[in-house]
């Protein structure tokens, strides 16, 4: 007796086959990152690791400066170099949704300009070039220069999030309020930006976590004593025990820093998502 489906289902044990073919293929997945896993562990020299890496004595060493001192100035420089972006993105945002037409050419000019152009050039340019070219020094030594290049860098990037954020806010709302009798400037201070704030606030965390990690770059002006961060900090541990220890102390900083934020980005996106 031969056995009939109606037209276009799968009869039963194809489906069958095609879900033992899946749980088998997942299963040839794990096989395969264990396998890596374990291939690393014993090609590792284990003991060359705990000598250079987990020294247990460098490791005591390094506190409480490597918290007092790195963690403290990475995180100063990250919320100075965000909030003074923030303001300056705002404004580029703004220029560039604007009806005069030189406003949008100065604010395009600008975000297209820094946002190619690697954030150490412009570090090394407001750092070293600006000083030499024009004899000023920026107030607060090299790491508030520093702050200043990553504030014209990461102004630029987030100017374009804003921008986009405002866009996606509908049309409809602005032109209701305008029916209102709202002036624009009312509308956009009220109604607009408070909508495209909370829209661009993932992206922006996310600029945040980068900002936090490219403070990193700032230690190549070179740092009096007590303006060193994470990074800076490490790189002279590392050269005065002789002994890789500190970076891997840093790299677990920084992560302990940037993880909860990441994690932070990942449940707003998902809050927004079933919002929608």
């Amino acid at each position: 007796m031969t056995t009939t489906t109606a037209p276009g289902r799968v009869p039963r044990q194809h489906r069958f086959k095609r879900s033992t073919r899946q749980r088998l293929f997942r299963g040839a997945l794990y096989a395969v990152f264990l396998a890596a896993v374990l291939a690393l562990v014993l090609v590792a020299d284990w003991g060359a690791i705990q000598v250079n890496y987990l020294d247990g004595e460098v490791w005591r060493k390094q506190f409480p400066e490597i918290i007092t001192l790195g963690v403290k100035n990475t995180v100063l420089y990250t919320i100075e170099a965000f909030v003074l972006g923030f303001i300056l993105a705002l404004i580029l945002a703004l220029m560039k949704l604007a009806p005069v037409a030189p406003y949008r050419w100065v604010a395009t000019a600008y975000i297209e300009f820094f946002r190619g152009l690697p954030a150490l050039v412009v570090i090394l340019g407001v750092g070293l070039t600006i000083p030499l070219a024009f004899g000023v020094q920026i107030p607060g030594g090299n790491g508030q220069a520093g702050v200043v290049a990553l504030t014209l860098v990461y102004g630029a990037y987030m100017a374009e999030t804003i921008r986009a954020g405002i866009q996606a806010v509908p049309k409809g709302q602005y032109e209701a309020s305008r029916s209102l009798g709202m002036s624009s400037f009312h509308t956009m201070r009220s109604v607009t930006l408070p909508q495209a704030i909370r829209i661009v606030i993932p992206p922006l965390t996310n600029e945040l976590v980068a900002l936090l990690k490219d403070t990193s770059l700032i230690q190549f002006l070179g740092f009096a004593v007590a303006q060193r961060e994470l990074t800076a900090l490490a790189s002279d541990n590392v050269n005065n025990f002789a002994n890789a220890s500190p970076l891997l102390a840093a790299a677990v900083f920084y992560l302990i820093i940037t993880l909860p934020l990441t994690q932070l980005v990942a449940w707003m996106e998902r809050r927004g998502m079933r919002a929608r």
